[in-house]
């Protein structure tokens, strides 16, 4: 089978061939299909078979080549999912079938995506693959909602952790030092285990009022913006409702929100 006909030919030839019998790992960004790049799209209407997230958009899926083998494999925390090493053995099959394999991720696949594990088991396989970055959700996710990751007035520095491993495992990470980093954190798959993660944080000297934003289904017209302290956080999450999948930043870049909205419903250029 060839490539669609679908993707423009002038922006075809911007971007690389998707050769059979290789696997590209693709970012699909935090949501909205306008923020795919022309990589992930021409891969898209290449493509022979797509292996994609739960985090996925729908709209993205419908710009696969119309006879593509779709695949869902999904991970989502606390619910039965297809486990990472029958994920990568399907790649690698697909692969020898001499398929055009696109693994589709939400955001980008070398962050908290486990691309780079996929990436590996590609190398060990001996199959080609090649890496399409897309745009994280902790960065993409929190512009569209109006908070900047960085300004110079703000901070030097911002963290991007996940706080999926925050229930006491040896994965789990020293909150108490980042809380005396006083740079703002971006935390990914932190929504279950927020009220534990704001302790450990306060427990090491962060102040209860630095302003915290939640901001489920990012880029999406879904998407819901909930702004609390840390002292508060755990109270707000539970009375809003908000679950996953949600961004969370904390520290002093969440206040530049509430100015840039009223900027923006002030009619200020």
């Amino acid at each position: 089978m060839t490539p669609s006909s679908s993707f423009p030919v002038a922006l075809r030839s911007l971007t690389p061939d998707f050769a059979p019998g290789s696997v590209w790992l693709v970012g699909a960004g935090p949501g909205d299909p306008g923020l795919l790049t022309l990589h992930a799209i021409n891969a898209l209407a290449a493509a022979d078979a797509v292996v994609y997230d739960a985090l996925v958009d729908k709209r993205v899926l419908g710009l696969a080549r119309p006879d593509a083998q779709l695949e869902f494999a999904g991970k989502r925390g606390g619910k039965p999912s297809p486990q990472q090493a029958d994920i990568t053995r399907r790649l690698i099959a697909l692969a020898r079938e001499g398929r055009r394999v696109l693994r589709l991720k939400g955001g980008d696949p070398f962050v908290f995506g486990r691309g780079g594990e996929e990436a590996l088991a590609l190398v060990e396989a001996g199959i080609p693959f090649r890496v399409i970055p897309g745009v994280t959700a902790g960065l993409g996710g929190l512009a569209s909602a109006l908070i900047p990751a960085t300004t110079r007035g703000t901070n030097q520095a911002v963290v991007l952790a996940t706080g999926h491993a925050a229930a006491g495992s040896e994965e789990d990470l020293d909150w108490s030092a980042l809380a005396r980093l006083r740079q703002p954190l971006i935390l990914y798959m932190a929504v279950a285990n927020l009220p534990r993660i704001a302790g450990a944080l306060m427990a090491g000297g962060a102040d209860p009022t630095t302003q915290v934003a939640i901001v489920a289904s990012a880029t999406l017209p879904s998407e819901q913006i909930l702004e609390t302290t840390l002292g508060g956080a755990a109270a707000a999450l539970a009375e809003a409702g908000i679950e996953a999948p949600s961004i969370v930043a904390i520290g002093s870049i969440v206040g530049l929100r509430a100015q840039l909205t009223a900027r923006t419903a002030a009619g200020a250029p």
